[in-house]
């Protein structure tokens, strides 16, 4: 106990001789943590997202002309020949026109002297979850266009290319603040333990000659870079998540934000980016002692 005591003094010495770059190292690991985990969240959402919107995920294939039960038999072997989807739906020209005077709603009687048959057939295709990514839809969409009589073939190929590519440049925005995260995390506690050390030496190896154990001098210096982690990630983490807060409470109402669920962290990843950074401040601090601690 009486160990663990004079370690604890030791380090509270060691904080109050270099207050300065320990605060500066505490803010510095805390706007990285936040940083990083602010991306980090918007990409996880926006992962949900696809996934949510996935779901309703069709490609509608436009025909000239209605398909008789043998074609449309041959069709859809054709389709499943591709891969395994999960449903197809022939759509004739009358149940596409009532889906369009019920989305008119109040404003059908705009559809008085129009034809009921000016709107084209289609297919309905809706593909597997696993057959979604970007590249196989448009695979996919190439082949149904090549069947003849067809049209056309919408999957809502806009929206979905900006949004894949979104979602790619958010990746690389969380690699890259990762690696700041890391770099500016084990440099900042190297640097300022480095300090203390350097402040200190002519003392540590007083210490060292009197008996003091490696233990005793090492663990001080560990314990900072520990400290650190612990108090520069929580306040980062801490930080996020009262921006976060506000941000819903200032955007809540009718608005884009409000089309899904924008969903905070769950316990065990925001433990796991604490603990990370944790270990990464420790790391920092062991190899600068390695380094610089002459014992």
């Amino acid at each position: 106990m009486s160990f663990w005591l004079t370690v604890l003094r030791q380090v509270g010495r060691n904080l109050k001789m270099t207050w300065g770059s320990q605060l500066m190292t505490l803010l510095t690991v805390s706007l990285s943590v936040l940083i990083f985990a602010f991306f980090y969240l918007i990409y996880s959402n926006m992962l949900n997202l696809g996934d949510k919107l996935g779901d309703d995920l069709s490609l509608i294939v436009y025909l000239d002309e209605e398909p008789g039960p043998e074609l449309k038999q041959q069709l859809e072997k054709k389709i499943r020949t591709f891969d395994e989807v999960e449903s197809i739906r022939f759509v004739s020209r009358s149940e596409a026109y009532d889906r369009f005077a019920l989305q008119l709603g109040k404003n059908q009687d705009v559809l008085n002297d129009i034809p009921k048959d000016f709107l084209p057939p289609s297919i309905e295709v809706v593909p597997l979850k696993n057959l979604r990514s970007l590249n196989q839809v448009k695979l996919f969409s190439s082949y149904l266009a090549s069947f003849p009589g067809t049209l056309k073939v919408q999957y809502g190929q806009d929206w979905v290319e900006r949004f894949y590519y979104f979602t790619k440049l958010l990746s690389i925005i969380v690699l890259l603040s990762g690696t700041l995260l890391i770099l500016t995390t084990i440099f900042m506690v190297a640097y300022t333990i480095r300090l203390t050390i350097l402040g200190r030496q002519a003392e540590l190896e007083l210490l060292k000659l009197v008996g003091a154990t490696n233990n005793y001098i090492r663990t001080p210096f560990l314990l900072e870079g520990l400290l650190q982690g612990i108090l520069g990630s929580t306040f980062g983490i801490t930080a996020l998540y009262i921006l976060f807060q506000w941000i819903k409470l200032r955007f809540s109402g009718p608005g884009f934000l409000n089309l899904f669920e924008f969903t905070f962290f769950s316990p065990s990843i925001s433990f796991t980016i604490i603990g990370v950074s944790i270990l990464l401040c420790t790391l920092g601090s062991y190899t600068t002692m390695q380094k610089f601690l002459r014992i």
